[in-house]
C-alpha cells in the first residue's frame, strides 16, 4: 500500500486536504494533489499515479478534459480513475465513464466508501499490471527464441549453399562474393534494407541445383559438348525444384534466382527465355553478380579476367544479357572491392543485420 502513487485534482482545497489526511491515515505515504486542472496532465506525467482521484467541474478545464488530455499519456496499463462529483445524474455519469473514468465517488465524501474503491480499483490495477509485465516477458521470450531460431536457419541456408559449391569451389567463395555484390548492387538500386538482406541471403543459393551435375560436367577443363550443356543448364529448373514450394520468404525467393539468374534481358537466356521485365528484378540483379564473379576467377576451363576487362564485358551487355539500369547500378559500385576477400561477416551474415553497400 505504502507504494502506490495516488494523484488528486480538485479545484477545492478543502477536498484536496480532506482526501490527502484520509489517503495518510490510511497508510497511503504517495499523495499528490493539484488544485489548478490546468497543471493536471503536467502532474500525472511527472508524478505517474497508479490512481487518479479526479474532480469534473472545475474552472478552465473540466474533468472530461483533463480525462480527454490523459489518453495521449499513457503508454501501456491505462490508470484508474475515480470520477469525483456533485453531480450524481445518469447522464454525468454515463458521459464520465465514456471518457474513461472507472468509478464514482459523490460529494459529499463518504469515508468508508472512498477507502472501498479506492483499494478495488488499487487490487485491479496491480492485477493488470502484473498480466501486462507477464505479455511482455512473454513477448521478449518469443523475441529471443524468434532470433534463435533464425539464426539457426540462417546458417542452414548459407550451409546448404556451400554444400552446392564444394565440389566447384571448396571454400565456398564464390556463393558470397556473389551474395555481397547482389547486396550492393540492390541498396544501389535504392531498396530498403530488409529487401537487401534478403537478397543478400537468398543469392548464397543460386547455383544450389547443381548438387544435381555430375562432377565430370562440373569440373570439365574443357568445352563442353551439348548434351553436357543440357545438363548443366538443368541445375536451374533442380534448384527451383529443391526450393520451391517452401512457405519461407528467403527460400521462396531464392528458388526465384535458382530458375531465373540465367534468363537474359534479349530472350536468349534459359530455361524459360524470358525476355526484358518478364524476368523477376531478383533474377536479374544475381546474373551480373554471378557473372562478373565469373569472369573475375579462375576456373578449370578459364583464367581470372583482370577487374576493368570484366566491368566492361558486362557494360557491353547492357541492353542484351543484363538489363541496362542494373548496369548503371553495377557500374557505380567500387568493384575492386568486389573481388577481394571474404571476411567471416560477408560468410555469415548475422540474423537481423542489415548490408551496407
Amino acid at each position: 500500500m505504502p507504494s502506490h502513487r495516488i494523484l488528486i485534482v480538485d479545484d477545492e482545497p478543502t477536498n484536496t486536504s480532506l482526501l490527502e489526511a484520509l489517503l495518510t491515515r490510511w497508510g497511503y505515504e504517495q499523495v499528490r494533489s493539484v488544485n489548478d486542472p490546468r497543471e493536471a496532465v503536467a502532474a500525472y506525467r511527472e508524478f505517474k499515479p497508479d490512481l487518479l482521484m479526479l474532480d469534473l467541474h472545475m474552472p478552465f478545464v473540466d474533468g472530461f478534459e483533463v480525462m480527454h488530455q490523459l489518453e495521449e499519456v499513457d503508454d501501456g496499463v491505462r490508470v484508474p480513475i475515480i470520477v469525483l462529483t456533485a453531480d450524481a445524474s445518469r447522464e454525468t455519469k454515463r458521459r464520465a465513464l465514456a471518457s474513461g473514468g472507472q468509478d464514482f465517488v459523490t460529494k459529499p465524501f463518504d469515508a468508508d466508501e472512498v477507502k472501498l474503491r479506492i483499494a478495488n480499483l488499487l487490487r485491479t490495477r496491480r492485477l493488470e499490471v502484473a498480466a501486462e509485465e507477464n505479455r511482455r516477458l512473454l513477448e521478449e521470450r518469443v523475441a529471443e527464441r524468434t532470433a534463435q531460431l533464425e539464426e539457426a536457419r540462417l546458417e542452414t541456408v548459407v550451409r546448404l549453399a556451400i554444400a552446392s559449391e564444394y565440389h566447384d569451389d571448396a571454400v565456398g567463395d564464390h556463393i558470397f562474393r556473389v551474395s555481397r555484390t547482389t547486396a550492393r548492387i540492390a541498396k544501389e538500386l535504392g531498396m530498403d534494407d530488409e529487401t537487401v538482406a534478403l537478397l543478400r541471403e537468398a543469392s548464397t543459393l543460386h547455383d544450389v541445383g547443381k548438387i544435381g551435375v555430375p562432377d565430370s560436367i562440373l569440373l570439365k577443363p574443357g568445352p563442353l559438348d551439348d548434351d553436357e550443356w543440357d545438363v548443366m543448364r538443368s541445375h536451374t529448373n533442380v534448384g527451383a525444384q529443391i526450393l520451391g514450394d517452401s512457405t519461407a520468404r528467403v527460400l521462396t525467393l531464392a528458388a526465384e534466382i535458382a530458375r531465373s539468374h540465367h534468363e537474359r534481358w534479349d530472350g536468349n537466356g534459359y530455361p524459360d527465355g524470358l525476355r526484358g521485365e518478364e524476368i523477376p528484378i531478383s533474377g536479374r540483379i544475381v546474373a551480373i553478380a554471378d557473372v562478373f564473379d565469373a569472369l573475375t576467377q579462375s576456373r578449370p576451363y578459364k583464367e581470372a579476367w583482370d577487374t576493368q576487362r570484366a566491368v566492361e564485358e558486362i557494360e557491353n551487355s547492357a541492353g542484351t544479357h543484363f538489363d541496362p539500369r542494373i548496369v548503371d547500378a553495377f557500374l557505380r559500385l567500387d568493384h575492386e572491392s568486389l573481388v577481394g576477400p571474404v571476411d567471416e561477416s560477408e560468410r555469415f551474415a548475422e540474423p537481423g543485420k542489415h548490408v551496407t553497400a
